[in-house]
């Protein structure tokens, strides 16, 4: 027996189909933001700089605008006390708290955690077509909280 898209599935395919294909790809037709930068950084080595420069390439959006299952870059100032953390992460986020989110830094390699208050400014929302190039470019700032 074939399983049939209730109403509601097929509206939410259709949305998620449409703001998908509003995204900026890394086609003719569009313009990977990464890579600019990345170009323009050749000889770069203090990764606060190469992060103001992502900054500059990307757009702004509130902190508490962040939505599970997309990709992020901001500045973090860890609150615990001898913690290690990262403080440019780069992050797909796969929940959302009422004192943070959590998900998948790419820069351990691991799940982290990062509250409101410690995110220092906005979100910069990084698309899927740009991953890749983000990945290459060497922007963690790893710290010790003391």
């Amino acid at each position: 027996m074939v399983k049939r898209e209730t109403l509601l599935q097929s509206q939410r395919r259709k949305l998620a189909e449409q703001r998908e294909a509003k995204r900026p790809t890394d086609t003719d037709a569009n313009v990977n933001r990464i890579r600019e930068v990345s170009n323009s950084i050749i000889g770069t080595r203090d990764p606060d700089d190469v992060m103001i420069a992502l900054m500059e390439a990307l757009n702004e959006s509130d902190v508490r605008s962040v939505q599970s299952g997309k990709y992020y870059i901001f500045v973090y100032n860890a609150k615990t006390p001898q913690l290690r953390y990262d403080q440019n992460p780069f992050v797909a986020v796969s929940d959302i708290f009422t004192w943070g989110f959590r998900g998948l830094n790419f820069h351990w390699g691991e799940m982290r955690q990062y509250t409101w208050d410690e995110v220092a400014g906005g979100l910069y929302e990084v698309y899927q077509s740009e991953i890749k190039d983000l990945q290459m470019i060497p922007f963690a700032n790893f710290r010790l909280n003391t």
